[in-house]
């Protein structure tokens, strides 16, 4: 059996090769062989301010945000904790008490 490196990013002994590739799995990273060993640190997420966010943080929302399907509301100066940075559009998962998990948008939050 082949001595492949574990996944730089999640530490993952699941590693295979593709081509010039080492691929995870787990977490999707790829990365080459005679690349430097890099963590990436995920998506660079800030918020309404400008400041830069990073799994687990505590956030505040900063205007009333409506809960698509529901008549529910989250209210400005709500507090969100443990916020955990995802891709895409709605760019921070988190649960908001008394809602439940949601996604939200960066650009709504600032951070506590």
């Amino acid at each position: 059996m082949s001595d492949l490196p574990n996944c730089p990013q999640c530490q993952s002994t699941y590693t295979y090769e593709d081509r010039n590739l080492f691929v995870c799995p787990e977490c999707g990273h790829e990365w080459s062989a005679d690349s430097p060993a890099e963590v990436d640190s995920g998506p660079k997420v800030t918020d309404a301010n400008g400041n830069p966010l990073q799994d687990g943080d505590t956030v505040t929302v900063i205007k009333d945000l409506k809960v698509k399907g529901s008549s529910l509301v989250v209210k400005v100066g709500t507090k969100v904790k443990n916020i955990r940075l995802v891709e895409g559009d709605h760019d921070i998962d988190c649960k908001v008490d008394g809602i439940g998990p949601m996604k939200l948008k960066s650009e709504f939050v600032k951070k506590a």
